[in-house]
């Protein structure tokens, strides 16, 4: 297996855009790919993902980028994985490429809701789940990530303002990341006056619909040479799945598919939760930034909320979580959000996190999940 770097990186601002899924996508591809150093004609391969192309009413996007890309000849697939669609095409390219089967990758994830009411961009999320099982009746997205926070509420001791905490973190660490959907910061008098969504998630606990586009350039370390950037050296790519409906579930106080995707990320790096700097994580609400922690092994079970009270996890604490603000703040732009995360981790290792930097920036760790974890992966950067 040769030895794999991320060498491009780039996303637009997260939010509403007034261009096309498909046109949002090739601008950030291309602009990844001039980051790296690399040309078009060096991608061997392209994966990318847009869940919800329907609402454009375009699906095979792939070819389509390519050809604006001016490489129709190239191979591209397009994956959907839920909210963890672009870390999984970051698995896949990093297999392609660490195997020899392309010198460089091109990983890229688009979506764009905004033009739908909210009704149908609720439908159209709420479909990641089990359609016949949950869906159909009347489960969607808020209502099984208030299941988790109800469950988890009962069986450790959590207050509202240790969930607000959450959220105001992270909203202030969006107010400083231009590509963020909210770029404003928010008070915990704010957080506990905002109204209250499925208890007992409140609005504030709550990430956004948010169109956006963000991609990656993976390439081999002996193909590169002499990076244009400082990369990202991946010391591990892993991925896992889990039972997906709750019901089934032994319990509701985390995810099993973050615990096995951590287990096999933290083996292949040859590493353990103490060795990572920052991390960006899933909190596609309050709750599952707190299961995630746990879950990843960074807090013992029932103490990630208090930890984050504690201000353990801010952008100057003991281990910054999610400074680019999460999705709770940055935005969730369902294919793109697991490149994004990612295009945060490069741009805190190459000073171009102006305003929210980190302390330490020697390895991180990126967690992306998709629906109420069905799908998760887990990748572990370092510097050369």
């Amino acid at each position: 297996m040769r030895e794999t770097w991320v060498v491009g990186a780039a996303s637009n601002r997260f939010g509403k855009m007034q261009e096309t899924g498909r046109e949002a996508a090739t601008r950030v591809a291309l602009e990844a790919i001039r980051q790296s150093g690399l040309t078009p004609q060096d991608i061997g391969y392209t994966f990318v993902s847009n869940c919800f192309g329907i609402a454009e009413h375009q699906a095979h996007v792939g070819p389509l980028i390519n050809n604006g890309l001016g490489i129709p000849d190239t191979p591209s697939v397009t994956l959907e994985s839920a909210c963890s669609s672009s870390s999984a095409g970051l698995h896949e390219a990093i297999v392609h490429v660490a195997g020899g089967f392309a010198n460089a990758a091109l990983v890229v994830g688009a979506e764009k809701l905004s033009h739908l009411d909210t009704l149908t961009s609720t439908s159209y999320f709420a479909i990641a789940a089990d359609y016949a099982f949950e869906t159909k009746n009347g489960a969607t997205f808020p209502g099984l990530y208030a299941t988790l926070a109800s469950a988890y509420r009962q069986a450790f001791p959590t207050k509202d303002e240790m969930f607000g905490a959450i959220a105001v973190k992270n909203h202030a660490n969006a107010a400083r990341n231009p590509h963020a959907h909210f770029q404003k910061e928010i008070s915990l008098a704010t957080y506990l006056a905002s109204p209250m969504i499925a208890t007992p998630l409140r609005l504030y606990d709550c990430c956004p619909f948010s169109d956006g586009a963000a991609a990656l350039v993976v390439a081999a370390k002996e193909f590169v040479k002499s990076p244009a950037t400082e990369p990202l050296v991946v010391r591990a790519s892993a991925r896992s799945g889990s039972v997906t409906d709750m019901q089934d579930r032994p319990d509701l106080l985390g995810l099993p598919a973050t615990r096995t995707a951590a287990s096999a990320a933290f083996r292949q790096a040859k590493m353990e939760p103490k060795d990572i700097d920052f991390l960006e994580v899933h909190d596609c609400f309050t709750i599952a930034e707190v299961m995630a922690l746990e879950d990843l092994g960074f807090f013992p079970k029932g103490t990630g909320a208090k930890e984050s009270a504690d201000g353990v996890t801010a952008r100057d604490g003991k281990l910054p979580v999610n400074p680019s603000g999460g999705l709770k703040a940055k935005g969730h732009p369902v294919s793109a959000t697991g490149a994004s995360q990612v295009v945060e981790i490069f741009e805190q290792f190459n000073g171009l996190a102006k305003g929210r930097e980190v302390p330490k920036t020697g390895t991180a760790l990126a967690h992306n999940v998709g629906a109420t974890g069905g799908s998760c992966s887990v990748h572990i950067f370092s510097r050369r």
